[in-house]
């Protein structure tokens, strides 16, 4: 018996046994996975644009009433809302779509409006229960009419609720936000695009069904990325449009600047997209590393908030920068590329599509929708006329309606009663049963035949609507337009033809040792600038400046060093590389690019430049001139030191200007604060070593000082001499000025007083300002603004015309090699 007992369970057991095929079941079962996947995770539809996960969070938040002006809540909220009701697939599947709609360098329109950290391009964002989120303003398009009948609802996963199965979408999702996902054995990568533009292509195909690619793409020429950036080659969009596949190149936006007083830089502000600025820095630092790229000095990631991105690449002197982004571009994330794959749901199965097929699987879709919605406006219309033309009947007896259910046993009698009497319908009676006495107080004849009438006329307008299809298309192309007024913004990417890629190393790296000028201008800044740029024609024009004065320059090369001449009596040595290049603009270079003085060269307190010369042993010499009118001409001994001293100068006293001489018959000249000018030969001044302290140059009375020294030629110079009040705030007063021929002043000996060069009016007392120097003289004042000056007048003595603005520095026009 025991045995019997035993054994019947085991032949039950073998009974259940099914012998399948293991393949079989394999390929089943991975076929049903498949399709879940495609179907119910990874793809789009191709109507809203949205993946079943992401239409069931905005969903979920419409029906938490999470709308753009009630307070955010914690995302981890939304996630198990989501995850309880709609989307049983895990919470950080839901997350992750949460917070990709709600980052703006991931979406062109978001959908999600996050509070918190959402991370970066670099970085994940925060965790759930840190975050919080609502609806973005753009968002309530997608949702709207859901509850006027305009979509399909299917039970959610556990049939205990009903969610829908695609949203109305008043604007074209797929297009405007792209979409990315990975199935199996299939994937869709689409780009973003512009709303405005697609919504011109859409208006323009509802009028033109028939409309080619060539003409929709003159709407939308090509995708329009959330980070902006550059498109190279428009041939591989085309492909895509018209076939749903192609490939495009991305490349950064940049520009080259002057990042440092000594150094240029390259500035990126905008990304590829999907490409973070830490990516990008890893990859150059790798380079670097293993010397596949060099001259990189540093690089900086100066993104902020206010500002947006900013990642700044330091270039080494004496390297070219455009040859550098170059490499940059080959070698980096700078220029990438991107694959469309335009793969979405049409009628529940996957299908590639191009530009003019998503676009009338959208417009399709929108038609639908507006049509689902008049018509339930039109029930909804009709059956408050039917209730309203009922109280109509009523209100004519309206005592009589009152004493009927009154005087009625029962509801089912009173509403038999009433249909009899005023000949409604059960419907009718049911209204005016359930009518509440108080509002008795509100009904009027006149608001119900007002009523009465905005619901035939309403009624009207629906049946018309539905009635006739160009009415319909009419409303969605004005829906469209009033979806791309509100929200549509200008264009962020840039698209570019393709251009032949020059092959690797077209461009020197290095900068080559060219002829340059460097310059020194009035308000201190100091630049070098090719002298390939100067004025054709003319050999022997140095540089001009386009609105500041230079006062002094050198012509150098790249590679070489040049000295700068300080007012303590101090030659430093600069190197002309470390300069920022400067290009003419209508033949006058501006120095707007250059950089100050003393953030090149290290400077001491009131120390400032006054000159520039060259390194040169075998020049003329410099000669100087001091405050106290002392002149010394030394020959520069070309010293391994970066800086050393031209003159010894005695206390209290300072370099007034100092300048490079071309023989001995270049005249030296002083002119002093009590309008005494002197000039002498240079050969009147015996050269001596660097620590001479030089020799009498001009006798000063008491009180009066050199304002200024330099070297002229003996032929063909100007005087030019600004007066005004020694009490005067510098600047305040503008005063006055006069330029005169050089050859109107007699030569005097060395260590004499000179003659006088300047009459002053009444309440004048001192020169502000002097200058000697070849024609034509320009002027600028304190800013660098240039200030008309007279022409010559040939008095030596005589006094100055009144100036509109105040002086600040004089030099030529034209200034020698």
């Amino acid at each position: 018996m025991a045995a019997s007992k035993t054994a019947e369970p085991e032949d039950d057991f073998e009974e259940r046994i099914i012998d399948v095929d293991v393949t079989q079941e394999m390929e089943n079962s991975y076929l049903e996975y498949a399709y879940s996947v495609i179907y119910s995770r990874a793809l789009p539809d191709a109507r809203d644009g949205l993946k079943p996960v992401q239409r069931r969070i905005l969903y979920g938040m419409h029906e938490q009433h999470l709308l753009p002006d009630h307070a955010f809540v914690k995302c981890a909220r939304v996630v198990g809302e989501v995850m309880g009701k709609l989307h049983p697939h895990g919470d950080s599947a839901i997350y992750d779509a949460l917070v990709r709609m709600g980052q703006d360098w991931s979406m062109r329109l978001q959908l999600v409006d996050g509070h918190g950290n959402f991370g970066s391009l670099d970085a994940g964002p925060a965790a759930m229960r840190y975050t919080e989120c609502r609806l973005n303003p753009a968002a309530l398009p997608m949702l709207e009419g859901l509850d006027e009948d305009t979509v399909d609802f299917r039970p959610n996963y556990d049939g205990k609720g009903l969610e829908p199965s695609v949203l109305p979408a008043a604007f074209p999702n797929l297009l405007v936000n792209g979409a990315t996902g990975i199935a199996v054995g299939m994937a869709t990568n689409i780009p973003s695009h512009n709303l405005a533009e697609v919504v011109q292509a859409l208006v323009h195909l509802l009028a033109h069904p028939d409309a080619e690619l060539d003409t929709l793409m003159s709407f939308i020429p090509g995708p329009d990325l959330p980070t902006g950036g550059k498109i190279i080659g428009l041939a591989g969009i085309r492909d895509a449009y018209a076939t749903g596949r192609g490939i495009f190149k991305i490349r950064a936006s940049t520009r080259i600047e002057q990042v440092s007083p000594r150094r240029r830089g390259i500035v990126v502000t905008e990304l590829p997209f999907g490409v973070g600025p830490e990516k990008v820095m890893e990859q150059i630092k790798h380079l670097v590393q293993a010397k596949k790229i060099s001259g990189i000095a540093d690089i900086k990631d100066l993104t902020d908030l206010a500002n947006g991105l900013r990642l700044v690449i330091e270039v080494k002197n004496g390297i070219n920068p455009e040859a550098l982004l170059d490499q940059l571009f080959r070698h980096t994330k700078l220029e990438d590329s991107f694959g469309i794959n335009a793969v979405a749901l049409v009628d529940g199965q996957p299908r590639t599509m191009g530009l003019k097929q998503m676009l009338q699987v959208y417009l399709d879709h929108r038609l639908e929708v507006c049509l689902r919605r008049a018509q339930f406006q039109l029930r909804k219309a009709q059956d408050r006329l039917h209730i309203v033309q009922g109280l109509l009947l009523a209100m004519v007896g309206i005592d009589d309606v009152i004493a009927i259910i009154r005087s009625s046993d029962d509801v089912p009698t009173a509403r038999t009663r009433l249909m009899e009497a005023f000949e409604l319908d059960e419907v009718q009676a049911n209204y005016i049963l359930d009518l509440q006495l108080r509002r008795l107080t509100r009904l009027s004849r006149l608001e119900l035949e007002a009523e009465r009438d905005d619901l035939q006329r309403r009624i009207a307008e629906l049946s018309g609507l539905i009635a006739d299809p160009q009415k319909l298309r009419a409303q969605v192309r004005d829906e469209l337009r009033a979806i791309s007024k509100k929200f549509g913004t200008a264009r962020r990417t840039v698209l570019l033809e393709a251009t032949r890629v020059p092959p690797a190393g077209a461009t020197p790296l290095e900068v080559p040792d060219d002829p340059c000028w460097v310059m020194l201008s009035s308000t201190g800044l100091m630049a070098r600038m090719n002298r390939a740029e100067d004025r054709p024609g003319l050999p022997d024009a140095g540089p001009r400046s386009a609105h500041d004065v230079i006062v002094s320059a050198v012509a150098t090369s790249a590679h070489s060093d040049f000295g700068v001449i300080t007012n303590h009596g101090r030659l430093l040595r600069a190197h002309a590389i470390d300069l920022p290049e400067v290009v003419s603009t209508a033949n006058a270079p501006s120095l707007r690019g250059g950089s100050r003085a003393r953030e090149l060269l290290a400077l001491g307190k009131n120390e400032h430049v006054i000159a520039l010369c060259s390194l040169d042993p075998n020049s003329a010499g410099l000669a100087l001139g001091t405050r106290r009118g002392i002149v010394k001409r030394v020959v520069p001994e070309v010293l391994t030191k970066d800086a050393w001293e031209v003159i010894s100068l005695a206390a209290g006293d300072e370099l007034v200007g100092a300048a490079e001489l071309v023989d001995e018959c270049d005249e030296l000249v002083f002119v002093s604060s009590d309008a005494q000018l002197l000039h002498f030969p240079a050969s009147l001044v015996r050269p001596q070593g660097r620590g001479g302290h030089g020799v009498a140059g001009i006798r000063l009375a008491d009180g009066a000082s050199a304002i200024w020294f330099g070297v002229s030629p003996s032929t063909d110079a100007v005087v030019v001499t600004a007066a005004g009040s020694s009490t005067a705030l510098p600047g305040t007063e503008a005063g006055t000025v006069k330029v005169t021929s050089l050859d109107q002043y007699p030569a005097k000996g060395r260590a004499t007083g000179g003659v006088r060069c300047h009459r002053f009016l009444r309440g004048e007392d001192a020169l502000t300002l002097a200058w000697v120097g070849p024609q034509p003289a320009v002027a600028a004042s304190s800013s660098g603004i240039p200030v008309q000056i007279p022409p010559a007048t040939g008095r030596r003595d005589g006094s100055g015309t009144p100036l509109a603005q105040a002086l600040a520095a004089v030099s030529s026009r034209v200034m020698p090699h």
